[in-house]
């Protein structure tokens, strides 16, 4: 009895573990670490989930997003609804103004003003990287399936 491996490769669904090292492009580190997350979840830049479509462990990419690839995409910006008092009170408030907030980890929040209904302010948080090209190195650690494996029929 032969046992045939195949290779597993990063589609959606698939766990994947990955060395990953990125910067905005010519300028700061952002992260480099190792990470696993799951292939189409949301939860990697969607630039970076289609250049590792396909590929399989062991594989090395390096290139740059383009900023509406990574942090630019408004689809990932958030929507959030505040109280006029949440904002100081010198402030001009009108749609289409941009504001910047302190984040956690000190990063800047941009607040970009959506809506103003009576005392009820919208904005859409967005990333302070939206406007950043993104450098990227990756090396693919492990692909697998994030199921457990069926029960062998006897153990049932």
């Amino acid at each position: 009895m032969s046992c045939n491996v195949t290779s597993v490769k990063i589609e959606k669904g698939r766990r994947v573990r990955l060395k990953v090292d990125l910067s905005v492009a010519g300028g700061d580190s952002l992260e480099k670490s190792t990470v696993e997350y799951i292939q189409g979840a949301g939860t990697m830049l969607p630039g970076l989930e289609k250049v590792l479509e396909g590929l399989e462990t062991g594989a090395k990419r390096d290139g740059v997003i383009k900023a509406k690839d990574a942090f630019g995409n408004p689809a990932m910006h958030p929507l959030k609804k505040m109280k006029r008092s949440e904002f100081p009170k010198d402030v001009k408030l009108e749609v289409g103004e941009k504001l910047v907030a302190q984040g956690v980890n000190k990063l800047n929040v941009i607040m970009k003003i959506e809506k103003i209904a009576g005392d009820e302010v919208e904005v859409r948080l967005v990333h302070p990287l939206h406007d950043k090209d993104i450098k990227y190195s990756v090396e693919v650690i492990q692909v697998s399936d994030p199921r457990p494996p069926p029960m062998p029929a006897k153990a049932l």
